[in-house]
C-alpha cells in the first residue's frame, strides 16, 4: 500500500514543471488572421504533446456557453472517462462554496466549530486557510490524505489529520497539496448530513448534467467506487471533457447555468480572488518556485488586478487535464489527456496562448 501511494504523490506533484509557464503573458489579440490558422496552431501542439507520450487529447474552448472549437487527436473517444487528479480543487472548492451561501458553513469561522476534533492552534485554522492551502497542515511530500483508506468516513479523515502537529500557524504560509481539503470536506458533511458525494450529485452533478462523473481515493487501494466513504478531494474526481465543460460553463457565468444558478455570484469572485499574495511559498512544486503567481480557492491565479482579483484562473492535474478560464476575454477550455503534465504541459499553455490570442477580439 505504500508502494502504491508513494507512486501516486509522484503522479500527482508530476505537474510540477507546467506551473513555468502558466504565468507567461498572453499576447496582444493580433488582426482575424491569427483565428484563420489557430485551428493548425493548436493541433500542431497537441500533435506535440502526442509525441511527448500523451495516446490522445481533447481540446475544448468555449465563450458564453458556446463551442467555439473542439479538437480530438490521437486515440481518445470523445467521451472518454479519466481522472483528472488536481483538476479535481476547484470541484471541492465549488461544493463548499455552496453550503457556504447557504449561511450553515462560513469561510472565516474557526473549523472547530463544526469538527471540534480540531484543538489548540488548529481550532482556529478556516475554511478559507483550507481551500487557500494555506491552513499549516503540511504538503503534498507528507501525502497525508492519499494514504487514508478509502473506507474512513470523512469524519474520521479530518480526525486524523487534526491529531497531526501543525507545520506552520494557520494562515501564515501557503504549503501545496496537503491534506486541508479532507477537513473541509468533512465540514460539509458534519453541517449538511449527507455524504461528499451524495451531495455533489444533488447540487452539481444533476443540475449542470454532469452524467459521467463521480469521486474516489486515489489509489483506491482495490476499495470499489461504491464503497469509498473517503474520497481524495484534492485529486479524487473521474470525468469527461463534456463534463468538466459544464462546470466551467457554469463558473463562466459567474455561478448559473440556463436559468438555474448553482453558486451565488459573490461565491464565485470569492473563489477567483487570490488569497496567497504575501505569504511566505515554503512549499510549491518546483515549476513555481520564483514565478509570479498566487493560489485563489481550490485553483491556481495566473493573473491578477490590484484587488487581488484574478483574471486567469486554471487547475491542471498530474495526470495531464488542463481546465482554465480567462476573465479578461470570456474565454474558457480544457486539455483532456491522461499523461505525465510534465510532457504535455508546455504543449498545451502554447496552445491556450495561440486560442487566446485568436479569439480574443469577440465573436
Amino acid at each position: 500500500m505504500l508502494t502504491i501511494s508513494v507512486c501516486i504523490g509522484i503522479a500527482l506533484h508530476a505537474g510540477e514543471k507546467a506551473l513555468d509557464v502558466m504565468s507567461a503573458p498572453v499576447q496582444a489579440p493580433r488582426a482575424p488572421a491569427a483565428r484563420k490558422n489557430v485551428r493548425q496552431r493548436v493541433h500542431a501542439e497537441l500533435e506535440y504533446a502526442l509525441g511527448q507520450g500523451a495516446a490522445g487529447v481533447t481540446a475544448i474552448v468555449m465563450r458564453d456557453g458556446r463551442q467555439l472549437l473542439r479538437m480530438d487527436v490521437g486515440d481518445i473517444a470523445p467521451d472518454a472517462q479519466m481522472p483528472v487528479a488536481s483538476a479535481s480543487k476547484w470541484m471541492t472548492a465549488a461544493l463548499v462554496m455552496s453550503v457556504v451561501d447557504e449561511g450553515r458553513l462560513s469561510l472565516d469561522a474557526p473549523i472547530s466549530h463544526y469538527l471540534p476534533a480540531f484543538t489548540g492552534p488548529a481550532a482556529t485554522t478556516t475554511l478559507r486557510e483550507l481551500l487557500a492551502q494555506t491552513s499549516g497542515e503540511g504538503s503534498l511530500l507528507d501525502m497525508v490524505d492519499i494514504r487514508q483508506d478509502p473506507r474512513l468516513t470523512l469524519a474520521e479523515s479530518a480526525t486524523q489529520i487534526a491529531q497531526r502537529p501543525l507545520h506552520d500557524p494557520p494562515g501564515a504560509v501557503f504549503r501545496y497539496g496537503g491534506p486541508g481539503f479532507q477537513v473541509a470536506g468533512a465540514a460539509v458533511e458534519a453541517v449538511t448530513h449527507k455524504r461528499w458525494a451524495e451531495l455533489f450529485d444533488e447540487r452539481i452533478a444533476r443540475p449542470l448534467g454532469m452524467t459521467h462523473t463521480y469521486w474516489e481515493h486515489l489509489p483506491s487501494h482495490g476499495v470499489p467506487r461504491g464503497q469509498t466513504s473517503n474520497p481524495l478531494l484534492q485529486g479524487g474526481v473521474v470525468t469527461t471533457a463534456g463534463d468538466y465543460m459544464r462546470f466551467l460553463t457554469m463558473l463562466a457565468n459567474h455561478g448559473s447555468v440556463d436559468g438555474r444558478r448553482i453558486l451565488s455570484a459573490h461565491a464565485v469572485d470569492v473563489m477567483e480572488t487570490a488569497q496567497t499574495i504575501g505569504k511566505p511559498k515554503a512549499w510549491l512544486p518546483r515549476g513555481a518556485r520564483g514565478r509570479p503567481k498566487e493560489y485563489a480557492l481550490g485553483n491556481w491565479c495566473e493573473a491578477w488586478t490590484a484587488r487581488h482579483a484574478c483574471t486567469l484562473v486554471s487547475s491542471p492535474g498530474a495526470l495531464g487535464t488542463f481546465p482554465w478560464l480567462d476573465r479578461q476575454h470570456g474565454l474558457y477550455g480544457i486539455f483532456f489527456t491522461r499523461e505525465r503534465l510534465t510532457r504535455v504541459s508546455e504543449s498545451f499553455i502554447k496552445a491556450r496562448a495561440a486560442i487566446i490570442e485568436a479569439y480574443a477580439s469577440g465573436p
